[in-house]
């Protein structure tokens, strides 16, 4: 279905506020909503805000990370991205602005050059379509009023220019290139926004086998920012309370399953609703393993 997305500033504070899913539901059906669809909002929020099934006993928003990794610290903050003040990124030298430990976070300059930026951007332009979701029952890809955006991918090596971005990428996110997904270029407009999720898939949900068969788990993102935004559009991790302002050329890294399979629930982040203009992004997922397309 799609999802409501009048709901989800109610049911982000009723889950950080660890009130159970069956308490969501009786709420929800005080408001006449069918519960057959409430029941599908509530597993569909809860799969894509923590990465874990709907919290059906009372049980806090922290808890719901699957695997080891939880509030205590378990995580292996050790990062996969080179060390050091500088990375020399094949072709470039990628600075590092900022560090965050947990969870694993990098603001990086110098990613791209304008001009690649431009590029990627009338590439792509022609190839936009909504941009969708995955169903984390089914594994289907669809359009939910979560991300409101427009999208399209890019095939891996399918040009010179894709194979300089993907070398650099597998550089600053120190791992191979067969690792990566197909680069995806995402275009928001006035008002577009995608609220708080994680990117690695839910184990718990029959919806992720499909996409875990092709290559494992998601470990780490590389957003590369193609424009400077005019007012909001942060990326927002409400978590930690770290937002980063786009800016055209730079590159937001975040990591967060580490080398046991723990994936880390303080990365839950939103793309903040863009107030106004345009906001492109060039987006690279890396795998536990290689995986074909």
């Amino acid at each position: 279905m799609r999802f409501a997305r009048e709901w989800a500033p109610w049911l982000a504070e009723a889950g950080k506020a660890g009130r159970s899913a069956r308490d969501l539901l009786a709420e929800m059906a005080r408001e006449r909503l069918d519960e057959t669809a409430a029941r599908e909002v509530i597993e569909e929020f809860f799969a894509r805000l923590t990465g874990a099934p709907a919290p059906w006993q009372r049980a806090p928003l922290r808890s719901l990370g699957k695997g080891p990794a939880d509030e205590a610290g378990a995580f292996d903050t050790d990062s996969r991205m080179p060390s050091g003040h500088v990375i020399h990124a094949v072709d470039r030298d990628v600075r590092v602005l900022t560090r965050v430990k947990r969870p694993i976070i990098a603001v990086l300059d110098n990613v791209l050059s304008a001009q690649e930026c431009d590029r990627m951007r009338s590439m792509g332009r022609p190839k936009l379509s909504r941009s969708k979701v995955m169903n984390t029952q089914t594994g289907d890809e669809m359009v939910m009023d979560i991300r409101t955006s427009e999208g399209c991918y890019f095939e891996r090596g399918g040009n010179e220019l894709i194979r300089r971005i993907e070398a650099r990428a597998s550089a600053i996110m120190g791992m191979a290139p067969e690792h990566g997904e197909p680069l995806q270029l995402v275009r928001y407009r006035a008002g577009g926004e995608y609220v708080p999720h994680c990117d690695f898939f839910p184990l718990d949900s029959p919806g992720s086998d499909a996409h875990l068969a092709i290559g494992g788990q998601r470990v780490s993102t590389l957003i590369m920012y193609l424009c400077d935004v005019q007012s909001g559009g942060e990326t927002v991790f409400p978590e930690i309370g770290f937002s980063y302002v786009p800016r055209k050329g730079q590159a937001l890294y975040f990591e967060y399953t580490d080398a046991t399979g723990a994936s880390d629930p303080l990365s839950l982040h939103a793309g903040a609703p863009l107030g106004s203009g345009e906001k492109w992004i060039l987006t690279k997922w890396m795998r536990e393993r290689a995986c074909v397309y």
